[in-house]
């Protein structure tokens, strides 16, 4: 994930105005009267907000603190008609509409957090929820390889990082902050090369600089196990794929997308039973689909896909494989939030994505 930067443009104090004078609930009824598009929200982590100095992991992964994940799960219920993915896509297949204001709750990779914390709010409020998993994490509780990318540049004594894998080499930086922007930019240019290289370049770092992932298994990155999903099934959410290793799809040879696919497809009926197969594609921006990963998945029986782009879903049919998501970021205050939701097209930010060409776009 790319660090983000805390917002402070007109579209937030447009939205907190509304918010404050109490404008938000007609314009959702007036927006939903003509306006029938679907909302997903997307999370990764929700936790108490860590000190930066001392946490050793990817800040920009922690979506929203439990407090404000209890508030904004209570909106949804109170304002909005939360639905499962899975209902969305019995919906399409049978060609019916979408109820007004219909909102998804996703998360992606499978933290256990997901498990200790979003989940008893879940249950509790009674909001359905989609949870994607990388399955080969849940199968070993390795942590996720950005996550420890990120970890190994904030606590290396190396005096340089060098990745001619990306054409860096630069001196490491002394401070904290320094070092969790470095740890940015390499998320963001790694994203460019084949995901191959980019798990050879994360094993090589391992190596050189000690910091072996394999045994690691630190509380702060650490995965949900099979039987928390199972018990969170058994409540009645759902389970998705997040592929196996999270490797970029649109960045692998076809036999390894295929074996990503299939493999974390099998994983999850192995473990958890007949379900719906849901998708969500790692890192999820642009450049991790294409029209090829999008054909692997298709064939491999998924009935939907999410991408990471942001956006509502107008027409869910015509891109029910590449649907769009609205981040949830932990900096969003309640009036943001619910301005969000309420007025997704004036309050939230486009990604790239939606200033390609028609022609791009057709591949998404």
């Amino acid at each position: 994930m790319v660090s983000q930067t805390p917002h402070t443009g007109i579209r937030e104090r447009l939205g907190e105005l509304c918010y404050s004078a109490g404008l938000l609930n007609p314009l959702q009824k007036m927006r939903a009267w003509w306006q029938k598009d679907l909302r997903i929200l997307a999370y990764h982590r929700v936790m108490p907000v860590p000190d930066p100095e001392q946490y050793e992991f990817d800040m920009e992964l922690v979506s929203t603190t439990p407090e404000e994940f209890r508030e904004q799960m209570t909106l949804v219920r109170e304002r909005y008609r939360p639905m499962r993915l899975s209902d969305v896509a019995a919906a399409i297949n049978a060609g019916h509409p979408l109820p007004p204001d219909a909102v998804v709750i996703t998360f992606d990779d499978g933290y256990d957090d997901n498990y200790r914390i979003a989940y008893p709010i879940l249950k509790e409020l009674g909001v359905p929820a989609t949870f994607f998993i990388s399955t080969g994490h849940i199968d070993s509780g390795r942590p996720y390889a950005y996550d420890w990318l990120v970890h190994m540049i904030l606590l290396s004594d190396a005096s340089r990082l060098e990745l001619p894998e990306l054409g860096m080499d630069v001196p490491m930086p002394a401070t904290r902050d320094e070092r969790r922007a470095l740890a940015g930019q390499v998320l963001d240019n790694m994203k460019e090369i084949s995901a191959l290289t980019q798990a050879a370049m994360i094993r090589r770092l391992e190596d050189e600089w000690q910091m072996p992932s394999e045994h690691a298994r630190p509380a702060d990155c650490r995965p949900m196990n099979w039987d928390q999903l199972r018990e969170m099934r058994a409540a009645g959410l759902e389970i998705g794929s997040h592929g196996v290793n999270h490797w970029m799809l649109s960045k692998l040879p076809r036999e390894e997308l295929e074996r990503e696919v299939l493999d974390s497809r099998n994983a999850l009926l192995r473990e958890l039973g007949p379900m719906p197969l849901l998708m969500s594609y790692p890192v999820g921006s642009n450049r991790a689909f294409d029209r090829q990963v999008i054909e692997v998945t298709r064939d491999a029986g998924f009935d939907l896909a999410c991408s990471y782009i942001s956006g509502t879903n107008p027409r869910p049919a015509d891109n029910r494989y590449s649907l769009y998501r609205i981040a949830v970021e932990r900096y969003y205050g309640k009036a943001w939030f619910a301005a969000l939701l309420a007025m997704p097209g004036v309050v939230g930010y486009p990604t790239p994505a939606h200033l390609a060409t028609t022609d791009e776009r057709a591949c998404l």
